[in-house]
């Protein structure tokens, strides 16, 4: 049986790889075969998910995709995780999470009613650890922007500091021609990063008068 490792962090500022190990211990306990690793920088709360959705495209059905917690794979609205359980559905991929140990049985040959009766409960425990991720990111972030505004009103707050060496990087691969993909690759950075950074740089370049003002070249 394939397996198709899945690991994700919220921020650039995460280590997404934080499990891999134990998710590789674990397929060999199991006898599973790592078929690929997919790892990225995003947010659990976006259905948009480059790396998740090539293993999707990669998975043959009875694949197994092998996750650390629920959460990695969804924090997502009902209305997206029940997408995304569709999307699995269709392909016949096996979630496993080690955080669930009712997925464990999924991760193994089994007969028919066995199997069937694990992919039933397996199934509810999913939609009920996915609803308690989403609450969870939903609390935090409430409890965040209660916590900045207060900071703000107080005279505090300052913002997230920016990783200016990371950025330098970023913007120098840019410089010499390389996609962003491989600077996601070299860096391990989002997507989004790399497109602030090269909206910088365009800006940066635009044509300056004399009184400093930028001038926007094209139609006004």
């Amino acid at each position: 049986m394939l397996a198709r490792l899945y690991l994700r962090a919220s921020t650039d500022e995460q280590d997404a790889q934080r499990a891999r190990q134990q998710l590789e211990a674990f397929a060999t306990e199991r006898g599973l075969t790592i078929a690929t690793t997919h790892v990225e920088n995003e947010s659990g709360a976006k259905l948009a998910r480059p790396e998740l959705f090539r293993l999707l495209s990669d998975a043959r059905p009875g694949d197994v995709l092998l996750i650390e917690q629920v959460d990695r794979l969804s924090r997502l609205t009902a209305d997206d995780w029940q997408k995304l359980r569709a999307e699995l559905s269709a392909r016949k991929v096996r979630v496993v999470a080690l955080d669930l140990p009712t997925s464990w049985t999924l991760a193994s040959q089994s007969d028919d009613f066995t199997g069937r009766m694990f992919a039933a409960i397996n199934d509810m425990m999913l939609d009920v650890l996915a609803a308690v991720a989403r609450k969870d990111y939903d609390d935090r972030r409430r409890r965040q922007s209660q916590g900045q505004a207060k900071a703000k009103a107080e005279g505090r707050y300052r913002g997230r500091a920016e990783d200016t060496k990371r950025n330098a990087s970023i913007a120098t691969m840019l410089a010499r021609g390389m996609s962003w993909t491989q600077v996601q690759a070299a860096t391990g950075c989002s997507r989004a990063t790399v497109a602030k950074i090269a909206k910088r740089q365009v800006v940066q370049e635009l044509p300056v008068e004399s009184s400093g003002r930028v001038i926007h070249v094209g139609n006004t």
